[in-house]
């Protein structure tokens, strides 16, 4: 399969960021062409599909904005899951309408997860909107909006068994030109009881790895030193060719092989691993490049055996604390990080104790935490009480976060004095004058703008102090660029 390099659109990039660093902006400097506005919400899967809304739209003529004032589309690309998540969308539609009131001509459209929970209740009964666009459904963009100008609603939330967008090029949207998504399967067949995934983005499936290794490459061709390889649970991923007499066959392992050997001055991470499907011939393939980070992000969920099996996570405590001996084993500077749910159905002080104590052993270089939050529809919400009160979620999910806050920071402090190679992405948030770049456990470092270095740049730099969130240091000699 071919692969086309993304258009060249002419416009300067812009980008700000709501207080949880959610949102995607583009201002134009083509004022001819119609103008879209969009705000991604949730997973690093959703912001990707944003590019390839972007990609789709630019097909007809429709250029990005970051004034909404001037916006002839608004899409908010949404999460579901959590409550919380939900709400959020729902006041950003509310402030929406109110662009539309001083410009009624202005579509306003719902994308991904939450589109496709509520389907047809955004038109029928919130009347917020006039598309409502599942993941699967982004080719069908043109029509629908071609039919909601002519004043129809539109509507698709189709789920599909072979959708991966293989053969279309993200618009690198909130791109530092530096490092970018690549979306490697869609889909999730893990039914964890507490999730919404499988009913919002449909069965798992895998992209090609043709098309997979040709957007690596044109993106590494094109300035870019960092990919990550994106999929709900990227470690199940499978393709076989079926038209090789000889079935070719290939695992995750087998393409992070493959995009690892692409160019050495070329970072490969990936997320997200599912703690049953990750594999030794992965961890071996990790230590034998030196350009796939050394960072794996593997949920736990909780740290209890009778909570998993009522998540339906398919494995157990015992399990799961063998699963990271094992990569400290094969890959002993590995940085592990988490996700954990606290307050589930049923869940005793006990069993909350169990969750701590796996933090404790696993060392999380940080997490993902949140309390309990029931999804219409899930597993759980039909089998069990969500019987936790508020008040308990949250103390128990503001211990996690000052435990796993205490581990990082320990974590980091054992970074002291040593030497990474970071990849400069940007500027620092507080200084110009100072760099941001991210070492292979994916721990931000900021040091100081000396030499003859920029975006894009490998350097060495030694840590001199450290925060639980953050490593600070400097550039030393002997540096290398890449080619």
């Amino acid at each position: 399969m071919m692969y086309d390099s993304n258009p060249t659109l002419n416009f300067r990039k812009t980008i700000d960021e709501d207080n949880q660093g959610n949102v995607i902006f583009y201002e134009t400097e083509d004022s001819d062409k119609k103008k879209f506005y969009i705000e991604s919400y949730g997973c690093q899967m959703n912001f990707s599909d944003s590019e390839i809304v972007a990609s789709v739209l630019s097909e007809i003529d429709y250029i990005p904005t970051r004034n909404i004032e001037v916006a002839d589309l608004i899409l908010i690309n949404t999460c579901s899951i959590r409550e919380k998540a939900e709400d959020t969308v729902r006041k950003r539609l509310t402030a929406f309408n109110q662009v539309k009131k001083k410009k009624p001509e202005t579509l306003i459209g719902v994308l991904g997860c939450m589109a496709e929970r509520l389907k047809s209740k955004f038109l029928e009964e919130e009347k917020l909107v006039d598309l409502v666009i599942g993941p699967d459904a982004y080719r069908d963009i043109p029509s629908l909006v071609a039919g909601a100008e002519d004043g129809d609603k539109g509507i698709n939330v189709f789920l599909s068994r072979e959708e991966t967008y293989a053969d279309i090029s993200p618009l690198r949207l909130d791109s530092n030109g530096v490092t970018a998504f690549i979306s490697i399967m869609r889909g999730c067949d893990n039914m964890c009881s507490f999730c919404v995934v499988p009913f919002t983005r449909g069965r798992e499936r895998s992209r090609d790895p043709y098309s997979i290794l040709a957007e690596a490459e044109d993106l590494y061709n094109r300035g870019y030193r960092e990919v990550t390889l994106l999929g709900q649970n990227v470690d199940s991923y499978k393709w076989e060719n079926p038209s090789d007499e000889n079935s070719e066959k290939v695992n995750f392992a087998n393409l992070l092989e493959k995009v690892a050997l692409i160019h050495p001055d070329l970072r490969v991470r990936f997320s997200t691993s599912h703690p049953k499907d990750i594999t030794d011939d992965v961890l071996f393939v990790m230590a034998n490049h030196e350009n796939i980070c050394n960072y794996i992000h593997l949920p736990v969920q909780s740290g209890n055996s009778r909570i998993l099996e009522l998540m339906n996570r398919t494995y157990d405590r015992e399990w799961y604390i063998n699963k990271v001996n094992r990569i400290y084993e094969i890959i002993p500077d590995c940085a592990i990080s988490s996700d954990m749910i606290a307050g589930f159905c049923t869940e005793t002080e006990e069993e909350h104790q169990d969750t701590l104590s796996v933090m404790e052993h696993a060392q999380y270089s940080m997490s993902y935490m949140f309390f309990y939050s029931e999804r219409p529809g899930t597993l759980a919400a039909k089998k069990y009480e969500d019987d936790i009160p508020l008040e308990t979620k949250k103390r128990r999910l503001n211990e996690i976060i000052r435990l796993q806050n205490h581990i990082s920071l320990n974590h980091n402090k054992k970074d002291i004095g040593k030497t990474f190679q970071v990849l400069i992405e940007g500027n620092s948030k507080k200084s110009e004058d100072e760099w941001k770049g991210r070492n292979s456990q994916n721990k931000m470092i900021i040091f100081k703008k000396t030499g003859n270095f920029g975006v894009g740049s490998y350097v060495n730099v030694k840590v001199e102090s450290a925060t639980s969130a953050t490593l600070m240091g400097h550039i030393v000699e002997n540096q290398t660029m890449p080619a």
